[in-house]
């Protein structure tokens, strides 16, 4: 990737082999535990491409995802956070309700192209999340979306271990301070909505900024006390070669010794080579993509994972973006089960499989 500490939240607040079928209809056969969706995103920041998407995306989910930084340039301009939350978010939350979609939230406090920076918009104000008054927007903003949006499950934090490898230590303490307030405040006016934060599965496994000695997660719920489930932010191409490479404890190692139920909150694999700005290169295929989808089901079901987010349902058009942003979305061009012209990839058929399993009794 052009930077180790690129995830790919951020960007989504800018905006179907006869063998295979017949192994696809095999694991069909089986319930899951988990819910299953995307993110409302689009091939670039265009409005009928996003409403495009959002007309064909819910056919394949039971569940969506909102994962979005906290609006800082907003914010800091003086926005009312009440006005923002309804005019962004409140129309897709409700149409999402229509759809008997269950809906997660995740805020981000920290910068999603970049864990070792605090947000864009804050460093271009001279501002960090390790200052009092910026954790207070912050927690202003989490309270206002929990209690306008009303999600079924609320998200602090993302890649919280990743934070913590890549970013100066004052920004991850300020990120761990100002989500264990915000979960402080949320349970004094909510006592229903799970609370989580997220983690890098990557970072976890070693893969990233590690030697690959597996390091887990066990500071995260040390430091997140308020825990109740966990987020699993994974992109394993950019550590393995091969979906067959994962173990099959990729997920269910993390939550060893602690009771809280995972999900993936974010991840996919590329359906093609990506050439990285460091010199190294990712080689996949529409294939590779597809095995991995397949291997997702078994993570999923070794986890007893209770959701499978990807947030984008379609690859990207990096032309439509500035060339700075562009960049960072590189690595993750080509992870949507449609392409730009939202033509299915053989990745939507293995998706389709693991939606089409009936979902267990309470889930």
């Amino acid at each position: 990737m052009p930077h180790k500490h690129r995830p790919i939240a951020f960007f989504l607040f800018l905006l179907t082999l006869a063998g295979a079928c017949q192994k696809h209809r095999a694991a069909s056969a089986s319930a899951r535990s988990y819910r299953i969706g995307f993110a409302n995103s689009a091939p670039g920041p265009d409005y009928t491409l996003y409403m495009q998407s959002l007309n064909l995306w819910p056919q394949h989910s039971d569940a969506t995802i909102i994962s979005t930084e906290v609006p800082w340039d907003s914010l800091l301009a003086g926005e009312d956070p009440i006005a923002y939350v309804e005019n962004d978010y409140a129309g897709l939350v409700s149409y999402c309700r229509s759809k008997h979609l269950l809906i997660w939230v995740y805020i981000d406090p920290e910068n999603g192209l970049n864990r070792a920076s605090d947000s864009d918009p804050l460093v271009a104000a001279g501002r960090s999340i390790a200052q009092t008054a910026i954790q207070q927007l912050y927690r202003r903003f989490v309270l206002v979306a929990d209690s306008i949006l009303q999600p079924d499950h609320l998200g602090l934090a993302l890649e919280t271990n990743l934070i913590r490898i890549a970013a100066p230590d004052s920004i991850y303490q300020g990120v761990v301070k100002a989500a264990v307030a915000a979960a402080a405040d949320v349970r004094a006016i909510d006592g229903k909505v799970p609370l989580s934060v997220s983690v890098q599965v990557e970072t976890a496994w070693g893969k990233l900024n590690g030697n690959g000695t597996y390091l887990g997660v066990d500071q995260d719920f040390a430091d997140f006390p308020f825990l109740q489930e966990l987020g699993l932010s994974s992109y394993p191409y950019l550590g393995y070669t091969s979906p067959g490479d994962l173990p099959l404890n990729y997920y269910s190692q993390l939550v060893t010794g602690h009771l809280v139920p995972v999900f993936v909150s974010e991840g996919g694999w590329t359906s093609a080579n990506i050439p990285l700005q460091n010199g190294q290169a990712i080689q996949s295929s529409l294939a590779l993509q597809q095995s991995y989808i397949d291997r997702q089901g078994q993570l999923l079901d070794e986890a007893r994972a209770i959701g499978l987010f990807q947030l984008t349902f379609t690859d990207l058009s990096l032309s439509g973006f500035s060339a700075t942003l562009a960049a960072g979305l590189q690595p993750f061009a080509f992870l949507g089960v449609v392409d730009t012209a939202f033509t299915p990839k053989p990745a939507l058929e293995a998706w389709d499989s693991l939606f089409h399993k009936p979902l267990e009794a309470g889930h």
